[in-house]
């Protein structure tokens, strides 16, 4: 696919840290052999080193020594982030004894290396569940300066000769964080999500806020907050074209838009896809993916202060090589 042309020469050409805090399984070391191969990112593994050394034996790979192995539950490393995590958390009653407990466990270790700046970006969900990543990643890492929400987007990669989003490359939000956003909640997905357009998918996002209505067409509760939402990212962002709300049809049809939508810089032409609540989003990207043959790529975090990407359980070893990549090019901006 063109865009992995793309992020591979960015991320090789800006080399980052990409800590996996699952460093002992095996889909990730095999990931993480062909990232250092090709130097494409950094890679610190964490994990107790005899045991990633054995498994690097045992799967044949070659280059695994090149990696950064470090084991959080070595009483160094914990000196070294629990006063860190500590300060975050003392507020919330943490003693420091707990804090050289959490500080043990690799996913907070992981999200203190990035937070203390030892690392760029993070990439765990292999053997973790999406709760536990993003659970460590709010304790630590924390949001972005004028954002309350994270969310999770999927790059969707159409077939050859699609003539949907841009160039067959489009984005999906929310599709794996927040059940029921409320308007706000709503807006910053749409602006974290243009974000994600532009700095990973490399195109200029044009952003819908999609609801069984248009313009008017509809009156529900439902309508309502996706309005709302519009008119809160317009303000959030004014230089990206944002536009809702908007049946599906209308955004992504021309012909459908002029009829429904005139005058909508929009309509027709939207390359990014924001859902008004989860169960649509989640349902879409895998309605698309298996119908039309797409390639769902994600999801990808936003919202954080600092990259971290949650995978699938279900996931391989290419999953992960392409999330690393995808990480390094967050970490660039």
């Amino acid at each position: 696919m063109e865009l992995f042309k793309r992020l591979t020469l960015r991320a090789k050409a800006n080399r980052r840290r990409i800590v996996l805090p699952e460093g002992t399984e095996e889909r990730n070391l095999i990931a993480a052999d062909r990232i250092i191969a090709d130097e494409l990112a950094d890679i610190i593994l964490l994990g107790n080193r005899a045991e990633v050394e054995a498994k690097a034996k045992e799967l044949d790979l070659k280059h695994i020594s090149g990696a950064t192995i470090i084991d959080p539950k070595d009483n160094g490393s914990v000196d070294r982030y629990a006063p860190l995590f500590f300060e975050l958390r003392k507020k919330k009653g943490i003693s420091m004894e707990d804090a050289r407990k959490f500080t043990s466990d690799e996913l907070y270790f992981g999200c203190l290396m990035v937070k203390s700046g030892d690392a760029d970006g993070l990439v765990s969900g292999a053997i973790h569940t999406t709760g536990d990543v993003l659970r460590a990643a709010f304790q630590v890492i924390k949001t972005a300066p004028g954002i309350t929400t994270v969310s999770g987007a999927f790059i969707m990669l159409l077939p050859d000769g699609s003539k949907y989003g841009t160039d067959g490359l489009m984005v999906f939000a929310d599709c794996a964080v927040v059940p029921d956003p409320d308007a706000r909640q709503l807006a910053e997905i749409a602006v974290c999500s243009a974000k994600t357009a532009k700095e990973v998918a490399g195109i200029n996002p044009n952003v819908a806020l999609l609801s069984f209505s248009t313009k008017g067409s509809a009156h529900h509760e439902r309508v309502d907050k996706v309005i709302e939402a519009t008119r809160i990212a317009q303000e959030l962002a004014p230089e990206i074209p944002i536009d809702g709300e908007l049946q599906t049809d209308a955004a992504i049809v021309p012909v459908v838009a002029a009829l429904k939508a005139p005058g909508s810089s929009v309509a027709g032409h939207a390359n990014v896809l924001i859902f008004p609540s989860l169960e649509v989003g989640n349902i879409a990207y895998k309605l698309v993916q298996r119908i039309s043959g797409a390639e769902a790529v994600g999801p990808l975090l936003q919202g954080l202060a600092a990259p971290v990407s949650d995978l699938s359980r279900g996931c391989v070893a290419d999953d992960i090589y392409k999330t690393i990549i995808m990480t390094a090019n967050q970490a660039i901006h």
